[in-house]
């Protein structure tokens, strides 16, 4: 296999899972259920997507770099909070949504926990 072609199969997941997340910030009114629970579930749905997200970039990153664990790890944390942080300022154009710094370090606690704590 190529380089190219290897780092295009290690980074699509991630360009993939941008999108979804993106697709799903772009829906108006969301929510998953209208009882009491809808907030709880709406935020583990945040740490779950996040969680993925920075498992997806360790992965292309460390078939793309030769960085340390602990610089991956590093990258991966500032790469999902860069994206949730761009996330959450497009939600403010969404009718019915709105961006939350909260939401941001939610999302980041999900990638903390999704990469294990630990580089």
């Amino acid at each position: 296999m190529t380089l190219w072609k290897q780092r295009i199969s290690l980074w699509l997941p991630v360009v993939l899972w941008c999108a979804g997340i993106f697709y799903l910030s772009h829906i108006p009114h969301l929510r998953i259920t209208l009882y009491w629970w809808d907030y709880p579930l709406r935020k583990a749905a945040h740490m779950t997507e996040y969680a993925i997200l920075a498992r997806l970039v360790t992965r292309a990153l460390r078939g793309s770099t030769t960085w340390s664990t602990g610089q991956i790890f590093i990258a991966s944390l500032v790469f999902v909070v860069f994206y949730a942080s761009s996330d959450e300022f497009h939600q403010h154009f969404v009718e019915g949504r709105h961006g939350s710094p909260i939401d941001v370090l939610i999302d980041l606690t999900g990638a903390w926990i999704g990469l294990g704590f630990k580089p």
